[in-house]
């Protein structure tokens, strides 16, 4: 196991150095010249623009650009914005744990309504039950994320009163409920529909006849055999989804007027400030190479067949 673990570790690097390197050149080799960007239709002394390049390093080559900020990276040191000269990594501390805290609170609701609808459905596979759970989640995949956002606030918040339209900038716990309810509810519709075909096809397999004829109990041959089986293919799209559910965050963040990654990703997009984006995406890809390496470690537990050497 160790020596697994070390090797998918190694494999990490060169995925953190391309998905980093990519986003690095869109930022800054393609859309332009940021410093000339800050001041619009004025004219400015070509003078004052060379000297701002070479404060913020922008006057080196690409190359040595990327070198620098991976480098700084390891020092905690993720830029600095260009307008407000205030430190990315300081931006970060503000935004990222509230979209943490959404993107965990979707993530459950994922988790346990999805699972728990996609059981029920796979047991009882062919009935009534089960073309509701097939109606509801071809319903949530079909809607807009935005749409499905406008029409929550819509009803929750401004017909029934139960809520606030817009989230605070302190974003409360209670407040991010419907946020992440609006931001989990596609993934909840694959997550159900995958543990409903998971469980259903279980249900068919020799080992579940064999529990069945050796008298053990329904809870036990239900809760232990089909459900350790039923779930390693639940887990590796609930591995992923979690960098999807912060990634995807933009959409809910922006409805609900939530300040966390997604609402600094678009104000950084909109004033061109590139070491921002870099900066989240950063974290998001390292997000991702996390989650994934837990859930191939998770496979053996679910399954004791799967050894890793």
């Amino acid at each position: 196991m160790g020596r697994y673990v070390a090797r998918r570790l190694l494999q990490m690097i060169p995925v953190f150095i391309g998905s980093t390197l990519l986003v690095f050149l869109m930022m800054y080799a393609l859309p332009g010249d940021p410093v000339r960007a800050l001041a619009g239709e004025q004219a400015v002394d070509p003078a004052q623009i060379a000297q701002m390049k070479k404060d913020l390093g922008l006057d080196l080559p690409i190359w040595q650009q990327y070198w620098n900020y991976l480098t700084g990276l390891f020092q905690g040191d993720f830029g600095t914005q260009i307008a407000t000269q205030r430190p990315v990594a300081e931006v970060i501390g503000d935004a990222f744990p509230i979209t943490v805290r959404l993107a965990l609170f979707a993530f459950a609701f994922t988790a346990i309504v999805g699972i728990t609808m996609g059981v029920l459905a796979g047991l009882k596979a062919d009935t009534l039950r089960d073309r509701g759970l097939l109606v509801v989640t071809l319903l949530l995949i079909s809607v807009p994320s935005f749409v499905l956002g406008f029409l929550a606030q819509y009803f929750f918040a401004h017909q029934l009163g139960w809520v606030e339209p817009n989230v605070s900038a302190l974003a409360e716990s209670h407040e991010l409920i419907l946020p992440a309810v609006v931001l989990g509810s596609l993934s909840l519709a694959y997550v159900a529909r995958l543990t409903r075909t998971s469980v259903a096809e279980n249900l068919r397999s020799d080992y579940m006849r064999t529990a069945v004829a050796k008298g053990l109990p329904r809870r036990r041959i239900v809760g232990v055999h089909l459900m350790r089986n039923s779930m390693i293919p639940v887990v590796t799209f609930l591995g992923t989804d979690i960098g999807t559910l912060m990634g995807g965050a933009v959409v809910t963040e922006g409805i609900f007027n939530v300040q966390g990654v997604g609402y600094a990703v678009f104000g950084a997009l909109k004033s061109r400030e590139g070491s921002t984006v870099v900066g989240i995406v950063t974290l998001i890809v390292v997000v991702y190479l996390v989650a994934s390496l837990l859930v191939d470690l998770l496979y053996a537990v679910l399954d004791p067949r799967i050894r890793y050497a």
